[in-house]
């Protein structure tokens, strides 16, 4: 079998060289603290640090350089891994995942709402209907490995297109079935969410993927439908999603950061 590739060398594009560098060089840092969701480095302040530095130069460097619409690198079918690891939650816990998953996700909708004209729910079946992109490209975690895989899946901008955003919507939150810290005695909520701005939305990679390498995309990389924010860090890339919520801030949104990760000390923006 062709063994997994991770990339440590080869299609570096040079923009990424710099966020790369600050990424090792936090993980060095962080010794051997285990992952527990992209995973547990949140609990290295260390970490966090180097991050939050990395960010706003990434951000800045895109902006300056690259522009908002640039593309990340894809690459060949020769080039995509045997098996394109998981990491994070790996299979849900939550008893409405597990009954979805056990129908064969036929019960399952993604709904669209928010500060939209016309709120959607779409099945799976119509989501595969809309017209869809491939795109072969590498994920980045910020556990500091990397991998190629194929993905197929509709453009987010298709659905933005039929829900029409409203003037005052700025962001995409995307709210998943997976929580992550178990049953709350306060009832707080914990399932994991993101969120990225509407440019970051409308951007041609930005996909809600329903396939992985030619197959239905497997539990453990986020069935039934996931995102993939191409130009951003592993992190950003939701699973398991339920819904899709426009909204003007984060402000009324758990800690207001925009995401689980950014609620626990990571930054907002991960540009690569």
């Amino acid at each position: 079998m062709k063994p997994q590739r991770l990339i440590k060398s080869g299609h570096p594009p040079s923009r990424v060289a710099s966020r790369r560098l600050a990424l090792r060089a936090a993980l060095a840092s962080a010794g051997t603290l285990s992952l527990a969701g992209c995973d547990r480095l949140s609990n290295s302040e260390g970490f966090v640090d180097v991050l939050k530095s990395a960010q706003h130069l990434s951000r800045a460097a895109h902006g300056l350089v690259a522009g908002r619409k640039a593309m990340a690198q894809e690459f060949d079918r020769a080039d995509v891994a045997a098996h394109f690891r998981g990491n994070g939650t790996l299979m849900p816990a939550d008893a409405d995942y597990r009954a979805l998953l056990q129908g064969g996700f036929k019960d399952w909708k993604l709904e669209v709402g928010g500060l939209v004209e016309t709120p959607r729910a779409f099945t799976l079946a119509e989501l595969r209907a809309m017209p869809s992109r491939t795109q072969i490209t590498r994920h980045d975690c910020v556990e500091g490995w990397s991998s190629i895989g194929q993905w197929k899946g509709v453009p987010l901008a298709q659905l933005l297109a039929q829900v029409k955003p409203l003037g005052n919507a700025k962001f995409v939150v995307f709210r998943c079935a997976d929580s992550m810290d178990g049953p709350s005695l306060d009832g707080r909520d914990s399932r994991y969410y993101e969120s990225v701005d509407l440019d970051e939305a409308y951007h041609a990679q930005t996909i809600l993927a329903y396939e992985l390498n030619d197959a239905p995309l497997p539990v453990t990389n986020g069935a039934p439908l996931r995102a993939r924010i191409e130009r951003q860090l592993g992190y950003k890339h939701a699973k398991y999603l339920m819904k899709l919520e426009l909204v003007e801030n984060f402000s009324s949104i758990r800690d207001g950061q925009g995401g689980y990760w950014e609620d626990n000390g990571y930054e907002w923006y991960a540009g690569i």
